[in-house]
């Protein structure tokens, strides 16, 4: 009997995956194109099916598909599944029906291909997880930290520059302005893409786990401080130039201008750790004198 290749074993796993949970998948995907907090979620396959593609394009298995990981995982997407069928609210539905899904895959590919070559493609297949929907209650914690993260980078911006101000909670007053970070304005949509950019760049240039551990942190509170700098340089322009600033373009679309300027922070920061990590070695090249570098350093 001829085995069926590791290719057509996963696209089978996939297909199944798919007529089984495509209200999951569907929903998902409403929910990405509905809310502004969920739209990273439409990149996150193509992100991860290109990385896959040029890291790994020859798409072999290595001969250990017997692995206790992917039945771990296989079982993992079961108990996920049942959970979202009987224990889930309408708030965690999608996101225990999506963790069923993303187990399924990460467990059926590594029955098809291998251990090996799931540690090869580790970062594109563990990112797959950026899949599944943060649950209401969660989301809103999460603004309400954004929200109360930029105005105080907005309040210490003004003190800063000697602008009296006061702020209770997420309620800022300065001289002839009162202004509330809203949900609405907390910016998560960008930051979450900030967030996922660093996370997708950190791969790509950096080496270390630590480096990339580290850039993917910093991205957290550069992305508040960036809308806290966007609420600041509202309110001063609405303040000090003209109030038309303050309900204007830079307050209704000017948000990818700070993005980009966090972005452009977040990128030199990436390149002072991709040179620390492609520096000059301590080891003597091998057509230097050992005896001159020890003299040369003593």
């Amino acid at each position: 009997m001829t085995r069926l290749s590791p290719r057509v074993m996963f696209s089978f796993a996939v297909a199944g995956s798919f007529a089984i949970g495509w209200r999951v998948l569907s929903g998902t995907v409403a929910l990405a194109l509905r809310r502004d907090e969920y739209t990273h979620i439409l990149l996150i396959i193509p992100i991860s099916a290109a990385l896959i593609y040029t890291e790994w394009p020859s798409f072999k298995g290595d001969g250990k598909a017997n692995n206790r990981l992917g039945i771990a995982l296989i079982i993992a997407a079961l108990l996920f599944a049942l959970g979202a069928r009987f224990i889930a609210g309408p708030d965690t539905q999608l996101t225990w029906g999506m963790l069923a899904l993303v187990a399924w895959w990460l467990g059926t590919f590594i029955l098809c291909y291998g251990i090996q070559t799931f540690r090869a493609l580790l970062f594109p297949l563990c990112f797959l997880l950026c899949l599944v929907p943060v649950p209401e209650p969660t989301l809103n914690k999460i603004i309400a930290l954004w929200q109360h993260g930029s105005a105080l980078t907005a309040s210490l911006l003004f003190s800063a520059i000697r602008v009296p101000v006061t702020q209770n909670g997420v309620v800022l007053s300065i001289p002839g302005l009162t202004l509330e970070v809203a949900q609405e304005c907390s910016s998560l949509r960008s930051s979450l893409m900030l967030i996922v950019t660093s996370m997708v760049l950190a791969h790509l240039f950096l080496r270390s786990f630590w480096s990339k551990a580290a850039l993917v942190l910093i991205a957290i509170p550069l992305s508040i401080a960036k809308n806290g700098i966007r609420i600041f340089t509202i309110a001063m322009l609405g303040t000090r130039i003209d109030p038309g600033f303050l309900h204007g373009n830079l307050h209704h679309h000017g948000g990818i201008v700070f993005f980009l300027l966090a972005l452009f922070v977040w990128l030199l920061l990436l390149w002072l750790l991709s040179r620390k990590e492609n520096g000059p070695s301590d080891d003597p090249s091998p057509g230097r004198n050992p005896a001159s570098v020890k003299q040369s350093v003593g």
